[in-house]
């Protein structure tokens, strides 16, 4: 069903342009058919009836098929999954790197680690989220 889509938007634009093209060619209705192909409009191209009816009923043809490749896209469109989220919501879930100053810290073979802080101070919040982000 993937094919479906490319395929009725070609078609969409081609009748489009025809369309275009078609109504571009027309005269109005008080322009002589004499002044397109010829003398008279008894030798013209498309018979004694002259090219009126054919390009009237060619753009009638062409409108439908315009009309129809229009009511297909959208019922195409609506039916295809919403994509919902941002994107950054599909992004596979990353994991903190690991904290390259921790395992730089010498430990003393007697207390088994290092502290981190002098005994007897706290650490301030912005101490603990500047080591925190990576470098």
């Amino acid at each position: 069903m993937e094919f479906a889509f490319p395929l009725i938007l070609t078609i969409h634009v081609i009748a489009g342009l025809a369309v275009i093209g078609l109504v571009l060619m027309q005269h109005g209705k008080g322009a002589d058919m004499g002044a397109a192909f010829g003398s008279g409009s008894s030798g013209s191209l498309f018979g004694a009836s002259g090219s009126a009816n054919f390009l009237s009923r060619t753009t009638g043809v062409l409108a439908t098929v315009f009309f129809l490749t229009s009511l297909g896209l959208s019922h195409l469109a609506s039916s295809r999954p919403k994509a919902g989220g941002s994107v950054m919501d599909r992004l596979p879930a990353q994991t903190a790197p690991a904290d390259s100053k921790a395992a730089e810290v010498p430990v003393s073979p007697t207390s088994g680690a290092a502290p981190a802080q002098p005994a007897g101070s706290t650490p301030l919040p912005g101490d603990l989220k500047s080591k925190e982000i990576p470098k």
